[in-house]
Order: C-alpha cells, then structure tokens, then sequence
C-alpha cells in the first residue's frame, strides 16, 4: 500500500467535491462537504470529552448521514469503532458493552431508550451522543445529539491525535464457533489495503452510484462504503428490501450502476420480484459476496442482466471483507468457483501437513496480505486461542477447497458443514446446490440428523417460492430421487415462511439444529 494517507477518515474524504451528493437515504440527499463537516464536528465532539485515542466507541444505528458521520468522527479522534446492529439482542448487548468498555457510545435514539434508560445506577458512566434528541437519561458523563452537533454548532474544532496505519480502527463481532461474538482487530491500513484492491477490481469511478440494502454494521456494507467514498462515488442508502419492488423501482429512478448483496437478496430479486422483466441501462455491475450463491442462480442472473458485470466474490470479516473475486468473463467457464485472490492478496490451498494441494485435491484456503485483520479482540474464555485462525501473518480461513488445472479454486463447504452418510462426508453445499436447481425453491439449508442405518441422514429447510407451496414436498422428493445418489436423497424436508438469519442475511444452521423441527 503506497497512499499517502494514515487515516481511513482522510483516506476516504480528502479532496473530494464538496458539492458533489455522497449519500441519499429516502426523500434526502448529503453532499460530501456535508459528511465532511459532520464527521469533524463529531470527531472534535468525542476528543473534546476526554476520550483517550485507543477507546472503544459503540455505534448503533440504522444506514444514515449519522451513522457514516460518526463512524468516520469516532475513527478520526482515534477511538476504535464497535458497530452493533440496532437489533442485537440484550444479553449480546451486555456481553459487548463488557468486553471492549466503550468510552462513548452513539446511537439512534430508539436503541438508547430502549437499553439504557432502566440501566443500573453507576452501570454506564460514559458520554452518549444520539441521532436525535431524546429526553435525559441516566448514568451518563454527558449527552448530547447529533443535531446539537452539526446544526449551529459552536464547538471549536478540539485538537486530534496522530494516526498510523497500524493503529486499530474497528472491533467488527462476528460469532464464533462457542457461539460466543467475537470481535475481529481491523487496523487502519487493513481497511485502506482492501479498500484499495476492491476498488481496482470493480474499476470504480466517481460517475458510480450503488443502491446500498446491505446494513454498514456489517462488514460487507462497511466495505462498500468505503469503496465508493473512496472514489467520490455516491450510495443510495434504501432499508425497504422486505419490499423488493421498492428497490427495484428506486434504481431506476436513482439510474444506480451498482448493486451488492448476500445470497438472500439476490434468491429473492430473481424467485419473487420482477427484476427479470425490468431493463437497466444504467447498471454497470453487481457484487455478490457474504456466502455461496448456488450456480442455479448465477445463471438466472445472467439471464436477467445479460449487459451487467457479475462480479462473484469471496471474504471474510477476518480478512476486512474480501478475498478474492471471479472475473465476469469466466462465468461461464468457471461457473461455481470463486476466481482468485484480490490485488494484493496471495491464496493458497494447503493440505493437512501445510503443503501445497495439487489439482482436485482438497485444502484449507490459507490467505496472507495487508487486509489480514490483526487477531481477535481479548475477551471471556480464551479457549479459542488455540485454534486461532491468526497464524504466522496469515488467515486459515477454515474452508475447504480445491484447485482446478488453471489454479481457480473451488470452495466444498465450510470445515464443519458436513453430512456423514453411511461413513462419507458430503459437503452440505453440494446438496443445498442441487436443492436450489428446483425452480420453485427459493431458499434451502441442509443439516445432518441422526440416522440409525447411515449414521448421519440429510434433512432439508426450504421456503417455497410460493407462499403456500402445494405439493412442493412430494415434488422436490421426486427432483432428489432422479438427480441425487440414494444417501444423499433428504429423509425429510421442513418446509418454512423463511430460513432463520442474522442482521446481514447470513443463514442461522444452529438455530435450525437446536429446532424442535430438527429432531
């Protein structure tokens, strides 16, 4: 990495027109000398209360001017940014709020009033900032809002510290394999690096504008904002994907050259909205990423955006957001894989005893480069450390892969996302693809269930792509039997209104095998 830059907030806005529109929620529109503004007067706000540089800094918020302000204020003074979701559950909340003991936190009004109001006396003792005014409450250093801030403000601008790349800017939690949050170290030039590369890759300019459904808490939404700031781009900011015609219409009448979404948004757009019957002149690319899209729906795609760039990719919140990318000109040929490493990332699929897998052979994908987060944050058991996926500078990413003869990779399945049948492992991605050839599925999960005979049996979660789904049992049992090996054929199949998913759409397994559905 080669700019200049020390700092994501610089990184990210320095020198862009400030007439030129960085954000547009609904009804709304925020220039970037806007966000600049704000992000200064936040910055200069928390720097101003006490707050020392190396701080946790909560954030709470839906995708808004507030939030992008203060997430770039909060990593401007120095402080390193905890995004949580505005539905994390209470004892989530609790857990994070111990491990990383926030200085500040900032948050909609809803979520404070919500969780702190009732706190017990003495339990918060930090400074709180909302995104609008909302009546006192207690246990705090000080509260203010965001409007107070920006609007008429008459701070002085406080002075900031000194900022190197190495320094930490964010604790991105993800839950680990207890079930456990943990919270991922990602430095400023961890973000900066994969910034970079993405941008190369997806040639973004500053004439791009993507529609942004995905939430900016979630490290694949923090990467796009990163992405297109970077570029002076703009984000249409849209939270209404439980209506996808409102989408649909709203990229139209924004002329968006972009999308990006998890597997779900894309399952939805092609089995239950019109997006095959609408043209989009406008719309350059889309990015696909935050799990596996099944090929069924990688074909649909190009069926139904035959002029758009299909960029499918791979990450992880360990590695910043990506990881390596297929180029749209090898759909075709390399359909299912997931391409190769991003600019300035190295790939490597690598056998039980660290060596080199050979062709069809298959590994654990090994990733090294200057988006590698730095580890995981301290907190409760360190029980994990020995498994740690931080290893000598590198990422072991825990999935499974393989090589074909020209080196892309082809992921099986996360290490511990396996059915064994009668002795053999089979990976429950292969047969969830094979679920989702059927057209009237939209979404499937596969688990394994004890089975007296072969050990393990297959059993399927599907949502209909009708609602009510007639006859769909006895028909995909039909569609198993001709196109699966007997083993593999589901025991069961449940049918649900939905797969259960967290904030970023990514598919809940334990809650299905922790179901009564799954005995």
């Amino acid at each position: 990495m080669t700019d200049r830059h020390t700092n994501v907030p610089d990184f990210l806005l320095e020198g862009k027109d400030p007439s030129r529109i960085a954000l547009r929620p609904l009804n709304k529109e925020h220039s970037y000398g806007e966000l600049q503004a704000a992000t200064d007067a936040v910055a200069s706000y928390i720097a101003a209360s006490g707050c020392q540089k190396g701080d946790r800094a909560v954030l709470v918020s839906d995708n808004s001017l507030f939030w992008v302000a203060a997430y770039l204020g909060i990593l401007r003074a120095g402080l390193v940014c905890v995004p949580l979701p505005p539905g994390i559950p209470a004892q989530e909340l609790d857990y994070v709020l111990e491990a990383t003991a926030p200085r500040i936190i900032l948050a909609q009004s809803s979520f404070a009033l919500r969780n702190f109001a009732s706190r017990g006396e003495g339990r918060l003792g930090l400074h709180l900032v909302t995104d609008h005014r909302c009546r006192p409450l207690p246990n705090l250093l000080s509260q203010t809002s965001f409007a107070e801030l920006t609007v008429g403000s008459s701070h002085a601008l406080s002075p900031l510290p000194t900022i190197s790349p190495n320094d930490l800017a964010a604790l991105m939690f993800t839950s680990g394999s207890t079930g456990k949050p943990r919270g991922v170290m990602v430095s400023h030039r961890n973000i900066m690096a994969n910034t970079e590369s993405i941008v190369q890759y997806l040639g973004l300019t500053a004439n791009d504008r993507v529609m942004t459904v995905l939430p900016f808490h979630y490290c694949f939404g923090t990467s796009l904002l990163h992405t297109h700031l970077r570029c002076g781009a703009e984000l249409v900011l849209d939270p209404r994907f439980m209506y996808p015609e409102a989408i649909l219409e709203r990229m139209l009448a924004t002329e968006c050259t972009g999308f990006a979404g998890v597997p779900s948004h894309f399952q939805i757009l092609l089995r239950n909205s019109s997006l095959r019957k609408k043209s989009f002149p406008h719309l350059r690319y889309v990015q696909q990423a935050g799990g596996h899209l099944a090929p069924a729906f990688i074909r649909e795609l190009q069926q139904a955006l035959p002029q758009t760039e299909i960029f499918i990719m791979y990450g992880q919140t360990e590695a910043t957001a990506r990881l390596s990318y297929l180029p749209p000109a090898f759909l075709d040929t390399k359909l299912g894989s997931i391409g190769n490493g991003i600019p300035g990332v190295e790939l490597r699929i690598l056998d039980e005893t660290g060596g080199e897998v050979s062709p069809g052979q298959v590994g654990e994908i090994v990733a090294e480069g200057h988006n590698v987060a730095l580890g995981y944050w301290p907190c409760g058991s360190t029980s994990e450390d020995s498994a740690s996926p931080f290893r000598d500078g590198k990422l072991y990413t825990g999935d499974l892969a393989t090589l074909d003869a020209d080196g892309f990779i082809y992921v099986v399945d996360r290490a511990k996302d396996f059915v064994k049948c009668g002795g053999k492992r089979v990976s429950c991605r292969q047969i969830e693809d094979q679920l989702l050839e059927c057209e009237e599925v939209l979404e499937a999960a596969v688990i394994g269930v004890p089975d007296e005979v072969l050990g393990e049996a297959v059993k399927a979660f599907v949502v209909p792509r009708v609602a009510d789904g007639n006859g769909l049992k006895e028909s995909l049992h039909q569609f198993c039997k001709k196109n699966m090996p007997p083993p593999l054929v589901p025991r069961e199949i449940a049918l649900l209104t939905s797969l259960p998913k967290n904030s970023s759409g990514k598919v809940l397994k334990q809650r299905l095998k922790n179901s009564d559905q799954a005995v």
